[in-house]
């Protein structure tokens, strides 16, 4: 069983920046992709980035598309999701997830069609964007 433990919501101004940390522990062994998903108020949890172990391919969704980065420390098994230029849609938890996968292109067109991960989640950290 993966444990996952994030860090680093919190509040920030509109057109601020975040950093968001997530650090596996147990099962996080070579094949384990790594990612980040949000749940706004209302809404259902959202795909936003995914990471392979190795850090060698990453996937993000649309609306994270110039504006947030994931990377990963692969000896520390933390995976990053710098936030920048936010606004207040960017509001939500976000929850870090860890599943076995050897493509994070296809972790996140299964999300998308099924809106669930066979994988692990953590308990997720909040991120407010307000002035």
């Amino acid at each position: 069983q993966v444990q996952l433990v994030e860090f680093g919501g919190g509040l920030v101004q509109p057109g601020g920046s975040l950093r968001l940390s997530c650090t596996g522990s147990g099962h996080t062994n070579s094949g384990y992709a790594m990612g980040w998903f949000r749940q706004a108020p209302g809404k259902e949890r959202e795909f936003v980035a995914a990471i392979s172990w190795s850090g060698g391919s990453s996937q993000l969704a649309d609306f994270a598309q110039g504006r947030f980065k994931i990377s990963k420390d692969t000896a520390k098994n933390t995976v990053y999701l710098d936030m920048k230029n936010v606004n207040s849609e960017d509001t939500a938890v976000y929850y870090c997830a860890a599943e076995p996968r050897g493509s994070v292109g296809l972790w996140y067109m299964d999300y998308q069609r099924t809106g669930t991960i066979s994988g692990s989640w953590g308990q997720g950290t909040q991120v407010t964007v307000s002035s």
